[in-house]
């Protein structure tokens, strides 16, 4: 089974309804206007973490924290801050926080969330389908 077929068996449609908006992109796909992600196991792993990595800024402080052995109110409270000011310009900090323990990092992150929370922005749903996993992205 492809990709394409697995979206098409997922639906219930003929794989003539799905199109592939992105040349370079061979796991995206579109039915009419809705979007979605079609990824093997090892794929979903990848870009979750890539995900991650991006978006470290936006995670809960007290995760972050529990995370790197900080447990502390008014460390919550100030990194809270940074992060309020900062935005996407905390990213850096906070990974040189997790330094090479990024790969435990997105581990508990799945565990505590899923792989859809990152990767599906419309649901936060992975639906498995064969050795595919589908994820509506809007």
């Amino acid at each position: 089974m492809t990709k394409i077929e697995a979206l098409a068996q997922h639906f219930g449609c003929d794989v003539d309804d799905i199109s592939t908006p992105y040349a370079n992109d061979e796991s995206s796909f579109e039915i009419g206007r809705t979007a979605f992600l079609v990824l093997t196991d090892e794929e979903a792993d990848e870009r979750c973490a890539e995900y991650i990595a991006d978006s470290l800024w936006a995670f809960n402080a007290g995760f972050i924290l529990s995370f790197i052995k900080v447990n502390s109110a008014k460390a919550e409270a100030a990194f809270t801050k940074m992060q309020g000011e900062l935005c996407e310009d905390a990213n850096d900090l906070v990974a040189a926080l997790i330094g090479d323990r990024m790969p435990d990092f997105v581990r508990q992150a799945v565990s505590a969330d899923g792989r859809g929370h990152f990767l599906s922005g419309y649901d936060g749903h992975e639906v498995e389908v064969g050795e595919f996993y589908i994820y509506r992205t809007n």
